[in-house]
Order: structure tokens, then C-alpha cells, then sequence
């Protein structure tokens, strides 16, 4: 197999339907799948880069999450894909409508049916395999689950388009801090008076959950929206978009961190609030007064 980004190999049968919205559904991969079936959400720091698969916890059978086309069954560590530095390890991508492709990666070889190859149509919950460690997965059997928009080079939340679990695994906001322009960092748990200017806002990033979106407002008015839907490809990195793009450098600009806001905060009487919400519209919401000189 010639050597392709990931976006190029699964555009191969999409290319060929026409552009449309995001309108597809699917069912999960895996049978039972509740909100203690994940090992990371999408959106969440992974090694230096952002994650852009949902990655489940346990080894289990793995199934076609909607009717569509084989484009590729991956055998090891045989190809390259570009931007997507994780090894897929055994992997089978499917095309559906809507020009939309499924990835099921980190499989076991031996489990995945010798009839499935290249061109196969498949329907919805049709066996493509069972979980292993063929990936990056640090010795864990688990299914790397994701969602493309090949038209648009995105990667896909793929809990968008799955069936609603009642409910998500709780939202927590970190400490959070101001990082300002001269590389100095403020605790605004203990440091409310700050000078006037641009400040990075973070908070302390959970190790599992992803918020949905997050959202800073000041003084009652909203400066910034990160969203986790979709990642898009900017300058050959996936990034979150905000009021700019974000790759993982910025999103996560260590092993502690998310970025939550580039706000400018001027001189008086400052409320900032910070809200994040999952993804069945739940909101957690923490507010702070600052006196900016």
C-alpha cells in the first residue's frame, strides 16, 4: 500500500459522494458501551499531541458503528499517515455517506475476518475484529475509535454522532492561572490584583473527561469559546478552534494544563467566569473578582 496521510486514505471511496453536512449517525463499536467505557475522551493531551480518537478501556469485540465501504484493512506497522502520529497498529477503516470514514484501530490480527478486505460493504454492526494492543495503547487492549470528515480534514467528536449515554463523567474546573506575556504565571486562588494586558488562561486538565465546550466571560460578556466537536487540520496539526486555531503546543502547553482563553483584561473591577459544559448541555461554572491596575 502507497504511503498516505490518513484524510488521503479514507477520502478514497469518499471522494466519490457528493459534500454534506455532518448529519450521519452510528451505533457504538462496542456492545454496552456506558460513560465508564473510556480510557480518554477525545480533545485530551496525549503524549505532546491532542487526542483525536476516543479510546475505550476494555478488550471486546468491535463492530461496524454504520453500513459503509471497507477502504483498508491495516496489518501492524506497515504505513504512514502524516499528521496522525499514533500508529493505528491493526486497523479498519470504513467510508459512509456524507463523506465520513470510521477508523477502528489498536485490534487484534488474528480476529479480524479474513473476508473483510478493501471494497467489502459492510453493514451496521457486521464484526470487524476484537480490541488488542497492536497501537500505542502503553500495553492496554483497548479500541482506538474515530471519526473523520474527509471533505473538511477534521476529526470528529465521535460521541457527537453516537447514541446519547444518560450521563458523563463529571466536569471539574482546575486551578486556574494567568500566564502573562513576560512568562510570569499568577494563582488567581491566592493572586487577584493583576496588571492590565493579554493573559493565557488554563485551568488543571482532567486525565479523562474532555468539557464539551468551554466558555470565559468577562464582565458578563464572552471573550472566548473553545469548542470540542471536531479537530481541524491547520498548518498540518490538528487543532481546537477558538477565537484562533490551537494545536496541542497551545492547548496543553504542558502535562498540567489546558487552555481555556487569550483574553485582555483592562484597568477597574474585573469579574471573569469560567464555564464548561458536557456534552449532554450540563454546565459547571466558577467565577472570580479581580482588581486589573
Amino acid at each position: 500500500m502507497q504511503r498516505k496521510t490518513i484524510f488521503a486514505l479514507a477520502a478514497g471511496i469518499a471522494a466519490l459522494l457528493a459534500p454534506a453536512p455532518l448529519v450521519q449517525a452510528f451505533d457504538w463499536p462496542q456492545e454496552g458501551t456506558t460513560i465508564d467505557s473510556f480510557f480518554s475522551y477525545f480533545g485530551q493531551l496525549r503524549g505532546r499531541r491532542i487526542e483525536s480518537s476516543l479510546i475505550f478501556k476494555d478488550d471486546a469485540q468491535v463492530k461496524a458503528a454504520g453500513d459503509g465501504t471497507v477502504i483498508a484493512v491495516i496489518h501492524e506497522h506497515n504505513n504512514s499517515f502524516g499528521w496522525f502520529e499514533s500508529t493505528l497498529g491493526n486497523a479498519v477503516i470504513v467510508a459512509h455517506k456524507d463523506k465520513i470514514s470510521t477508523v477502528y484501530g489498536n485490534l487484534e490480527e488474528e480476529s479480524i475476518p479474513e473476508s473483510l478486505e478493501q471494497d467489502k460493504l459492510v453493514r451496521t454492526g457486521d464484526i470487524l475484529g476484537t480490541s488488542g494492543n497492536s497501537g500505542w495503547q502503553e500495553g492496554q487492549s483497548c479500541l482506538e475509535f474515530l471519526v473523520l470528515d474527509t471533505k473538511n480534514k477534521a476529526a470528529v467528536n465521535p460521541r457527537v454522532l453516537m447514541p446519547r449515554i444518560s450521563s458523563d463523567l463529571p466536569l471539574v474546573i482546575g486551578e486556574l492561572t494567568l500566564d502573562d506575556r513576560n512568562g510570569g504565571t499568577h494563582h488567581l486562588l491566592n493572586e487577584r490584583n493583576l496588571a492590565a494586558g493579554t493573559y493565557s488562561l488554563y485551568h488543571t486538565r482532567q486525565s479523562t473527561a474532555v468539557p464539551y465546550r468551554t466558555i470565559v466571560s468577562v464582565n458578563g460578556a464572552t471573550v472566548e469559546s473553545i469548542s470540542y466537536d471536531m479537530l481541524h487540520e491547520y498548518n498540518e496539526q490538528l487543532c481546537a478552534e477558538g477565537n484562533a486555531n490551537y494545536p496541542a503546543e497551545r492547548l496543553y502547553p504542558d502535562d498540567k494544563r489546558q487552555l481555556l482563553s487569550v483574553l485582555r483584561l483592562n484597568h477597574g473591577h474585573t469579574t471573569l467566569s469560567v464555564t464548561m459544559l458536557d456534552i449532554l448541555g450540563k454546565a459547571q461554572t466558577i467565577t472570580y473578582n479581580l482588581d486589573i491596575n
